[in-house]
């Protein structure tokens, strides 16, 4: 019943089960009594003969120069996710404000059908914090804390912080002695609280940098003599290894999916090591950050990429994480585009991206360019932005503060 609902509201629409996933599944929590903050909806905005479509169908999408997935509540965007053939910064935005007008009228639909179905919810105690133990905690740790982070170092602000939270676990043990885990919380939101602060406060980063200051960048190509072309991109703690390779048509890729069968005669893929982020674990299969990062990738160069009759080879770029401190896919960008160069692939225009973040409290708020990973962890906002000169190729966002006016 509630597919049916909704899928009525576009005839379009029923052509992408995606979009019926993200509003049946938030439709179906409105009716059951887990705990909700309203309904959620996404559209998918398209762009045919410069004119903007809502849910435009699989045929319209060949032709459209814009795909455009928004999803958000009545009153803002959760997530942006999506490929453009450079588009501008204006139309981006007459097409998030599209998306975000037509996901109020299927949030309203939603709303109106909980208000004729209410439920009574369940509410989900937190885990209680022994009296006493935050101002212990912060009597032994905050000013130390506070300290550590304005250690520049990845990596040796990380060793700070873990020595800080097992020193304060040692000496509140006795007297809380099953508190491991609430006192790790109480120095977390210390470190969140501080780098935040600074920001708004200071207009001051973790590493030292201005809000729009962009990490010291260094590039090599010709990196691997015997590959047909090779960069290193290095941004900051962030560097990526981009392979290209080129192979005959009979290399192609044939995908066999939902809406038909096609050929891939361009991909790129993501790797990303453990050793990047100094961890140990085993080498499985790709999860989601290679599957994800990689697409997003993938979809920022394609634009640029020549056609068969231009270039009648099949071209795969590789890019391993040699290093990743934030931004990791926008460093494959930067790193396949130039990989493609050395190669001699005749691409259109250089491709770059970064990825943004976002500190909001209140009615205040700081963007940030070229985002760290603890400022995406402990930051409210990432968003990745790949183009040309011209405009934008590709893009993905994500919220961590539930919305984005």
């Amino acid at each position: 019943e509630i597919q049916v609902a909704f899928a009525v509201l576009s005839a379009d629409a029923e052509n992408d089960p995606d979009l019926l996933g993200v509003i049946g599944a938030s439709a179906a929590l409105g009716l059951s009594p887990l705990p909700f903050d309203g309904p959620i909806a996404a559209v998918r905005i398209g762009m045919v003969e410069g004119e903007m479509v809502v849910n435009p169908t699989f045929e319209q999408l060949e032709e459209s120069s814009l795909s455009l997935t928004v999803a958000g509540t009545a009153d803002a965007v959760v997530m942006v996710e999506g490929k453009a053939l450079e588009l501008s910064e204006d139309d981006m935005q007459r097409a998030l404000e599209l998306g975000h007008a037509e996901i109020r009228k299927v949030v309203a639909l939603q709303a109106e059908m909980h208000a004729e179905l209410p439920v009574e919810r369940f509410e989900v105690p937190l885990p209680p914090v022994p009296d006493g133990l935050d101002e212990r905690v912060r009597a032994l740790a905050e000013q130390r804390v506070k300290d550590a982070v304005k250690i520049q170092g990845k990596t040796e602000r990380g060793d700070t912080i873990h020595a800080i939270k097992d020193e304060t676990k040692e000496a509140v043990a006795e007297e809380f002695p099953e508190a491991g885990g609430p006192v790790s919380s109480i120095i977390k939101s210390i470190e969140k609280a501080e780098m935040r602060r600074r920001v708004l406060d200071e207009s001051v980063r973790v590493d030292g940098r201005g809000l729009d200051e962009v990490r010291p960048i260094t590039i090599d190509t010709s990196v691997l003599p015997r590959a047909h072309g090779s960069a290193v991109f290095t941004r900051g703690e962030t560097q990526s290894l981009s392979v290209t390779t080129l192979g005959s048509r009979s290399d192609e890729q044939k995908i066999d999916a939902r809406a038909g069968e096609t050929w891939k005669s361009y991909m790129l893929h993501y790797n990303f090591p453990s050793f990047s982020v100094g961890e140990v674990r085993p080498n499985r299969g790709p999860g989601r950050r290679e599957i994800g990062h990689g697409a997003l990738a993938e979809r920022a160069i394609e634009p640029v990429i020549p056609s068969d009759e231009v270039f009648p080879y099949t071209i795969r770029i590789v890019s391993d994480i040699l290093e990743s401190n934030g931004s990791s896919s926008m460093a494959t960008v930067c790193a396949g585009s130039l990989a493609l160069m050395d190669a001699g692939v005749p691409i259109k225009k250089g491709v770059a991206g970064v990825a943004m973040g976002l500190i909001k409290e209140g009615d205040r708020y700081a963007v940030l360019t070229d985002i760290l990973g603890v400022e995406d962890h402990l930051g409210d906002m990432d968003f990745k932005v790949a183009g040309t000169r011209e405009g934008i190729t590709a893009f993905q966002l994500d919220s961590k503060i539930g919305a984005i006016p």
